[in-house]
């Protein structure tokens, strides 16, 4: 079962706790921090109010139920599951087995006057499936139980898939058939297939497998108007794509039920390798230039100095670190060094090619590449960062991250804007803030930025919200400011909604109110998230 106050489920056997070392390393630059005391589940459970919803056959109003689907993974919803003071509850939550049970519930909360919010993994960082006040009962609806591939297309390579499908499952069921979907976001252990497409995912390689919307065929959405159906052209010039409305709706005009995937067979050959620029500004000019070039790359991503410094030193190993630092200082790699991990996939032959090139790269740019070694430590535990939440919380530190994506011309600019605005933020309290950068989902014109920060918590949850709202605003204002999407993986929801406007402009976000409202004239899907 799924952790009803964290990340990961209840039975996994990571280790949650720093290191000594670790603790050190970060307290010696925050400062020293005392954590929250945590509410228990049976206190919180206590606090659920008695249900206002009218009794159906697929909805559960159970108040521990409720409480395992009312917040997403964002710092707000933290607060609100460790303080055991989440505000508004969902009055049920319903578990549909087919678009057929979707509909049944959409025609329901017709009838029966009541908010709906779709439910896939309940990973959102940006407040996606927070129910907001309302004098109308509100329903979740979970799609947990729709995890099927539906239907597998071989000669076309389409994959159909129950919206519900969780990543490990969507790659377990396509393996079977030597084919992969190659989407993993962070969130790949916890995430679904139809939340990928509602927020726009991106996975780690997207440079080989593209985004979520080049995966998106086609598929099924029930709506309050009844349902749509997209078909799976390869192109079609037959105006507007439907595809493209669907694709980041978040919920607001209704539900997606079916899936259907542009799937890929499984590589020949994948390794991840590493490499370090003697600086940031020499790595940023190689890896564009790599990018610009078409190397056949899986994934890429380069860590600014501190963040590179930060990495070598969590890891452990802390005797073959120094053994490599003092390679790469020989090398020409020494304070200010930047770490370079990119991923090679496909045939021998491709990966062969590749391999070459990126290192003639990397050599012509004074780099110094160390092979497999750490890249395969960045394979084993691509999807553990979340975790590291827990070992922080425990120690009273708070991590949370922004993202963006930007052209190539002002990246550089952006970051340094960004991480001075996020560092000064909490000045007035004298509060040190640990934040570093990495360049990452690399495009010809130019590529995310994911910016990471480290926080003490306040003296009790007010003033810890009060402090993370500095920095969100810090940070998000700073995107704008540079001409950066607000989102480039993680979605609007309900965190970043108040500054879609500066990027869609004002005719952009009266048309994505008006095409919600063609689907949800009455507001009830998911009110609050997206468009305000």
């Amino acid at each position: 079962m799924k952790r009803w106050n964290g990340w990961g489920n209840e039975k996994n056997n990571f280790n949650f706790e720093l290191t000594k070392s670790s603790q050190d390393f970060i307290e010696g630059i925050v400062g020293k921090s005392t954590p929250l005391v945590d509410a228990t589940l049976n206190e919180t459970v206590a606090k659920v109010p008695q249900s206002r919803a009218p009794q159906h056959r697929l909805i559960d109003t159970d108040k521990e139920v409720r409480l395992r689907h009312c917040r997403g993974q964002s710092i707000p919803d933290w607060l609100a599951m460790r303080s055991g003071d989440f505000g508004v509850y969902p009055d049920g939550v319903a578990f549909p087995t087919s678009s057929e049970d979707v509909q049944e519930l959409l025609a329901f909360a017709a009838k029966e006057n009541l908010i709906v919010i779709p439910y896939g993994g309940g990973t959102s960082v940006c407040g996606h499936i927070t129910p907001e006040e309302s004098q109308q009962p509100i329903i979740t609806v979970a799609l947990t139980k729709m995890d099927k591939l539906i239907a597998f297309d071989e000669v076309s390579q389409i994959a159909t898939f129950g919206a519900g499908t969780l990543g490990p499952d969507v790659e377990k069921q396509l393996q079977g058939h030597g084919y992969t979907l190659g989407h993993f976001p962070q969130s790949w252990e916890m995430s679904t297939v139809g939340g990928w497409v509602a927020s726009r995912s991106s996975g780690q390689q997207s440079l080989r497998y593209g985004r979520i919307e080049k995966m998106f065929a086609g598929g099924r959405m029930e709506t309050l108007q009844g349902t749509l159906d997209i078909p799976t052209f390869p192109a079609t010039s037959a105006g507007p794509d439907v595809r493209e409305m669907i694709l980041g709706s978040e919920g607001r005009m209704g539900i997606i039920t079916e899936v259907k995937m542009r799937v890929t067979k499984i590589a020949e050959e994948e390794n991840f390798h590493v490499a370090f620029f003697p600086s940031w500004e020499v790595g940023m000019k190689a890896t564009r230039e790599i990018v610009q070039a078409g190397v056949q790359l899986s994934m890429m991503r380069l860590s600014n100095a501190v963040e590179t410094a930060s990495h070598l030193k969590l890891g452990g190993h802390a005797r073959a670190v120094s053994i490599m630092e003092k390679y790469l200082s020989f090398k020409g790699c020494k304070d200010g060094k930047t770490m370079f991990t990119f991923g090679v996939t496909g045939s021998k032959e491709q990966c062969k090619s590749a391999l070459k090139i990126v290192r003639k790269h990397i050599k012509q740019h004074k780099g110094t590449y160390i092979g497999t070694p750490l890249g395969k430590h960045w394979q084993h535990s691509r999807f553990r960062s979340p975790y590291l939440r827990h070992g922080l919380w425990d120690v009273g530190i708070i991590v949370d991250t922004m993202e963006t994506c930007l052209d190539w011309s002002v990246v550089a600019k952006a970051v340094d804007g960004m991480e001075s605005d996020i560092a000064n933020a909490l000045a007035i309290e004298k509060e040190n803030i640990h934040i570093f950068t990495h360049l990452s989902h690399f495009y010809g014109q130019g590529c995310s930025v994911y910016t990471t920060f480290l926080f003490r918590m306040g003296p009790d949850y007010a003033q810890t919200m009060k402090r993370w709202k500095k920095l969100k605003a810090a940070g998000a204002e700073a995107i704008v400011r540079f001409g950066g999407t607000i989102s480039h993986q993680h979605g609007v929801g309900k965190d970043h909604a108040k500054y879609l406007p500066a990027e869609k402009g004002e005719l952009g976000i009266k048309a994505i109110k008006e095409l919600c409202h063609v689907f949800d004239p009455e507001e009830r899907m998911n009110p609050g998230k997206l468009v305000l």
